[in-house]
Protein backbone atom coordinates (compact mmCIF):
# COMPACT_ATOMS: atom_id res chain seq x y z
CA UNK A 1 0.00 0.00 0.00
CA UNK A 2 1.21 3.50 -0.91
CA UNK A 3 0.74 7.01 0.31
CA UNK A 4 1.33 9.55 -2.00
CA UNK A 5 2.25 13.02 -0.89
CA UNK A 6 0.64 15.98 -3.17
CA UNK A 7 2.49 19.80 -3.17
CA UNK A 8 -0.14 22.17 -3.61
CA UNK A 9 -0.35 25.08 -5.81
CA UNK A 10 -1.94 28.60 -4.50
CA UNK A 11 -2.51 31.93 -4.89
CA UNK A 12 -2.82 34.26 -2.55
CA UNK A 13 -6.65 33.39 -2.45
CA UNK A 14 -7.21 29.66 -3.95
CA UNK A 15 -5.73 26.34 -4.99
CA UNK A 16 -4.30 26.44 -8.27
CA UNK A 17 -3.52 22.56 -8.89
CA UNK A 18 -2.06 19.47 -7.42
CA UNK A 19 1.35 17.75 -8.07
CA UNK A 20 2.65 14.33 -7.01
CA UNK A 21 5.36 15.07 -4.66
CA UNK A 22 6.61 11.57 -3.37
CA UNK A 23 5.27 8.62 -3.03
CA UNK A 24 5.83 6.04 0.32
CA UNK A 25 5.31 2.70 0.76
CA UNK A 26 3.36 2.00 3.62
CA UNK A 27 5.01 -1.24 4.44
CA UNK A 28 8.32 0.38 4.68
CA UNK A 29 7.65 2.74 7.88
CA UNK A 30 4.58 0.85 9.68
CA UNK A 31 6.44 -2.51 9.59
CA UNK A 32 8.16 -1.77 13.10
CA UNK A 33 5.75 -1.91 16.26
CA UNK A 34 8.15 0.73 17.60
CA UNK A 35 6.58 3.90 18.58
CA UNK A 36 9.18 5.63 16.47
CA UNK A 37 7.80 3.75 13.51
CA UNK A 38 4.20 5.79 13.99
CA UNK A 39 5.74 9.01 13.26
CA UNK A 40 7.98 8.60 10.41
CA UNK A 41 5.32 8.82 8.00
CA UNK A 42 4.08 11.56 10.05
CA UNK A 43 7.59 13.82 9.67
CA UNK A 44 7.53 12.94 5.90
CA UNK A 45 4.54 14.13 5.32
CA UNK A 46 5.01 17.32 7.42
CA UNK A 47 8.38 17.87 5.26
CA UNK A 48 6.71 17.67 2.20
CA UNK A 49 4.34 20.29 2.56
CA UNK A 50 6.47 22.35 5.39
CA UNK A 51 6.74 25.12 2.72
CA UNK A 52 2.66 26.01 2.48
CA UNK A 53 2.47 25.39 6.48
CA UNK A 54 4.89 27.74 7.42
CA UNK A 55 4.80 30.24 4.66
CA UNK A 56 3.45 33.98 4.96
CA UNK A 57 0.22 33.56 3.68
CA UNK A 58 -2.63 34.53 5.49
CA UNK A 59 -4.92 31.46 4.72
CA UNK A 60 -5.21 29.47 8.19
CA UNK A 61 -8.17 28.00 6.86
CA UNK A 62 -6.12 26.10 3.51
CA UNK A 63 -3.38 25.24 6.24
CA UNK A 64 -5.75 23.30 8.35
CA UNK A 65 -7.24 21.44 5.76
CA UNK A 66 -3.78 20.74 4.47
CA UNK A 67 -2.84 19.18 8.07
CA UNK A 68 -6.23 17.74 8.44
CA UNK A 69 -6.18 15.99 5.30
CA UNK A 70 -2.44 15.18 4.13
CA UNK A 71 -0.88 14.70 7.53
CA UNK A 72 -3.34 13.28 10.31
CA UNK A 73 -4.55 10.28 8.45
CA UNK A 74 -0.90 9.13 7.73
CA UNK A 75 -0.12 9.73 11.54
CA UNK A 76 -3.44 8.29 12.95
CA UNK A 77 -3.12 5.11 10.63
CA UNK A 78 -4.67 1.86 12.40
CA UNK A 79 -4.17 3.73 15.18
CA UNK A 80 -7.08 1.91 16.68
CA UNK A 81 -4.75 -1.09 17.60
CA UNK A 82 -2.25 1.54 19.73
CA UNK A 83 -1.42 0.60 23.29
CA UNK A 84 0.16 4.22 24.49
CA UNK A 85 2.03 4.69 27.52
CA UNK A 86 2.79 7.88 28.84
CA UNK A 87 6.02 8.93 27.14
CA UNK A 88 4.33 8.11 23.55
CA UNK A 89 0.87 10.29 24.12
CA UNK A 90 3.30 12.72 25.33
CA UNK A 91 5.53 12.49 22.01
CA UNK A 92 2.54 12.55 19.75
CA UNK A 93 1.19 15.73 21.65
CA UNK A 94 4.59 17.11 20.92
CA UNK A 95 4.25 16.51 17.03
CA UNK A 96 0.69 17.66 17.45
CA UNK A 97 1.37 21.08 18.61
CA UNK A 98 4.71 21.47 16.58
CA UNK A 99 2.21 20.90 13.42
CA UNK A 100 -0.07 23.29 15.15
CA UNK A 101 2.76 26.46 15.85
CA UNK A 102 3.69 25.89 12.27
CA UNK A 103 0.58 26.51 10.95
CA UNK A 104 -0.85 29.47 13.48
CA UNK A 105 2.73 31.27 13.82
CA UNK A 106 4.13 33.27 16.48
CA UNK A 107 2.37 36.13 17.99
CA UNK A 108 3.27 39.51 18.71
CA UNK A 109 3.36 40.56 22.49
CA UNK A 110 1.52 43.37 23.33
CA UNK A 111 3.21 43.92 26.78
CA UNK A 112 6.63 43.23 25.24
CA UNK A 113 6.36 44.23 21.59
CA UNK A 114 8.39 41.11 20.95
CA UNK A 115 7.14 37.74 19.27
CA UNK A 116 6.65 34.91 21.04
CA UNK A 117 5.69 31.12 20.34
CA UNK A 118 1.90 30.36 21.31
CA UNK A 119 1.21 28.23 24.46
CA UNK A 120 0.13 25.23 24.44
CA UNK A 121 -3.62 26.27 25.68
CA UNK A 122 -3.72 29.41 23.05
CA UNK A 123 -3.24 27.09 20.61
CA UNK A 124 -5.86 24.43 21.91
CA UNK A 125 -8.37 27.92 21.85
CA UNK A 126 -7.07 28.22 17.84
CA UNK A 127 -7.72 24.78 16.90
CA UNK A 128 -11.12 23.42 17.64
CA UNK A 129 -10.86 19.73 16.34
CA UNK A 130 -10.46 17.18 18.78
CA UNK A 131 -6.84 16.22 19.42
CA UNK A 132 -5.15 13.25 18.67
CA UNK A 133 -6.24 11.27 22.26
CA UNK A 134 -10.34 11.98 21.26
CA UNK A 135 -9.81 10.71 17.37
CA UNK A 136 -7.83 7.44 18.82
CA UNK A 137 -10.14 7.14 21.75
CA UNK A 138 -13.23 7.17 19.41
CA UNK A 139 -11.59 5.18 16.57
CA UNK A 140 -11.22 2.46 19.39
CA UNK A 141 -14.69 2.31 20.27
CA UNK A 142 -16.06 1.50 16.66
Amino acid sequence: MWIHLYTVHCSSSNITGWTVFHSLNKSKFYSGRNFRSRLKPGNACYHSVQNLLSSNLRLKNLKIWIYRTIILPVVLYRCETWSLTLREERKLRVFENKMLRRIFGPKKDDIIREWRKLHNMELNGLYSSPNFFRVIKSRRMR
